[in-house]
């Protein structure tokens, strides 16, 4: 059975490209270039609270209360004043440091370079649907040799909505030429990702790598060399 008119859309962030760790690795670098340490005592206290601040303000942002470029340094300045630091020319200075390092980091999830060679040659179209930044996401494609694997790159902020609405997977559908009956969706978070896609009537694999899901949800893998076998079987 040839599956050339079949189409898997990716996540980006925590199904491909490790956010969590590339971010941590960026975090660490802007606290040691600004010499910030002994403002938060330890880089620990530091990541737990901006961690905290910057996934409240994300949903602001994602419920269209924030804009992003408030959302760009506001996590920052939130989170020096939590430690008794009232500078904006500082948060703005480590909000523009962030946008610049943290899209440069390398850190894949494991078997995703192998992953995607091996849904090419079965001749799947594979593309990305991600709720990033547009110059921030496609820097990370390109810095980590994944972006020609994709023909499609749908950010939100193009189309005005995040995922899980219903909007954003009709254009990447519409972008693609594909009818929903013919495409599935992977990505780490069960609401966005595999809600979301099955409200747009795709198929859906939910990427749980640390095993947190308390979803249940049958179409569930824990390692990226996983997936090529259920997305035969689902698209088949």
């Amino acid at each position: 059975m040839s599956f050339s008119d079949k189409h898997i859309f990716f996540d980006l962030d925590r199904t491909l490209w490790d956010f969590d760790r590339n971010s941590e690795n960026a975090l660490k670098l802007i606290i040691e270039a600004e010499n910030l340490r002994s403002v938060f005592g330890s880089f620990e206290r530091f990541h737990r609270a901006y961690v905290k601040n910057n996934k409240r303000l994300w949903g602001e942002y994602g419920k269209g209360k924030l804009q992003k470029e408030v959302l760009r340094y506001e996590r920052f300045n939130t989170t020096l004043k939590q430690f008794g630091t009232n500078d904006i020319e500082l948060a703005k200075k480590m909000g523009d440091a962030y946008v610049e390092i943290s899209p440069r980091q390398k850190i894949l999830f494991p078997n995703t370079i192998p992953v995607l060679q091996e849904l090419t040659k079965i001749g799947f179209q594979l593309h990305i649907i991600t709720n990033g930044f547009v110059e921030v996401q496609y820097i990370k494609l390109e810095n980590c040799g994944l972006r020609d694997f994709f023909d499609v790159i749908v950010c939100s902020e193009v189309v005005g909505k995040n995922k899980p609405a219903m909007a954003i997977y009709n254009y990447a559908l519409e972008k693609a030429a594909c009818p929903s009956n013919d495409a599935l969706m992977i990505g780490d978070d069960f609401v966005a990702d595999v809600s979301g896609a099955l409200n747009a009537g795709l198929q859906a694999v939910l990427f749980d790598p640390f095993m947190e899901s308390k979803e249940h949800y049958p179409h569930t893998i824990n390692d990226l060399k996983e997936f090529p076998e259920i997305a035969v079987r689902l698209l088949r």
